[in-house]
């Protein structure tokens, strides 16, 4: 991003989201911003889904006339794509001590999960290609970094951390649709299980349907199981199985036979899954533990809003905190290179 041409090609919803586009020097009084537009369109979305956000309906919940917002994000469809940043945020921090890439990887697959069931109307905006914004460009470098020391080539590191996204898209939007029936419903999660169960045991029949019937006979529909971790641990199995040979093969080790997969597949990372993601803090209020995180009420109160936005701002500092540290290491490199 040092060269101003490529700067000027960009799409302004990208260059807003890269924070490179001009700043209007007309318009509405000084507290009207880009932040304070996205703000309001996710708070929108939050309470009454993605369809319901315009540019009118932005506009008069923040007292302003919707030609005033043209101003700052021109097009709807710029306002969707800075939406979509702001409400994927950053990956989690690494912990002081470095995990093994499975490790790295569980983690990310189980933030991302949390993104898509609390912000489930991500899952309804069509994806038109490759995000290129700050926030969703953070998630694939994590992923990356996290298999850097592995003999993998590029394009596979790339190919697995969009095993990731992938694996975690296609959870959180069953997650947020259980999450979405059980709440219109009155229902919790057991319950929800409990009646598509019940319409499975309806109509599928020994006869026609053997396989599955055996399968609803042995409890799958409400089993305490979680088949897309189950499936995710298996592909990172895969994975680490894979990479064991290509190192093999890298150092003239590789064999005809790949004897002991279980034991490979513990040797690519840390083993089990990763624990479910924690959410939001509970109130301490009576009937509160009854109350799911992504409750409208919940998500629209002001003070976890707050705190939210206090989370990702420090976020983002952090996170350019790290770009500065990295780019001053590769520097001090340079430096001692040329002093020896």
């Amino acid at each position: 991003m040092d060269s101003e041409e490529p700067i000027e090609q960009l799409p302004r919803g990208i260059a807003l989201a890269w924070g490179v586009a001009a700043t209007p020097q007309r318009g509405p009084k000084r507290e009207m911003s880009v932040e304070r537009i996205v703000d309001a369109a996710i708070e929108i979305a939050d309470q009454e889904g993605i369809t319901a956000v315009s540019m009118s309906a932005v506009a008069k919940r923040l007292g302003y006339t919707p030609m005033s917002l043209y101003r700052y994000v021109s097009a709807k469809d710029d306002l969707l794509l800075l939406m979509q940043e702001e409400a994927t945020g950053l990956p989690p921090e690494i912990s002081a001590e470095e995990p093994a890439w499975r490790a790295r990887l569980e983690e990310l697959y189980e933030a991302q999960t949390e993104v898509y069931r609390r912000k489930s109307w991500l899952l309804t905006m069509p994806i038109t290609g490759s995000p290129i914004t700050p926030n969703s460009s953070a998630w694939l470098e994590a992923s990356l970094e996290a298999l850097d020391a592995t003999s993998l080539t590029e394009d596979e590191k790339m190919a697995a951390s969009l095993l990731v996204t992938g694996a975690a898209r296609w959870r959180g939007s069953i997650l947020a649709g259980y999450q979405q029936q059980g709440r219109a419903k009155g229902l919790n999660d057991a319950e929800v299980s409990e009646q598509e169960s019940r319409l499975f045991d309806t109509v599928i029949t020994e006869d026609g349907y053997p396989f599955l019937r055996r399968a609803i006979d042995a409890g799958v529909f409400t089993s305490e199981s979680d088949p897309f971790v189950f499936g995710f641990e298996r592909g990172l199995d895969g994975l680490a199985d894979y990479i064991e040979l290509v190192g093999r093969e890298c150092a003239g080790e590789a064999t005809d036979t790949h004897e002991d997969t279980e034991a490979v597949g513990s040797a690519g990372g840390a083993s089990g899954s990763a624990g479910e993601a924690s959410g939001s803090e509970r109130v301490a209020a009576e009937g509160s533990e009854d109350i799911p995180d992504g409750d409208p009420t919940v998500m629209a109160d002001k003070k976890y809003r707050d705190a939210q936005k206090a989370v990702k701002q420090a976020q983002k500092v952090l996170a350019e905190a790290r770009k500065r540290e990295r780019q001053t290491l590769r520097e001090a490199k340079e430096r001692a290179a040329k002093r020896r």
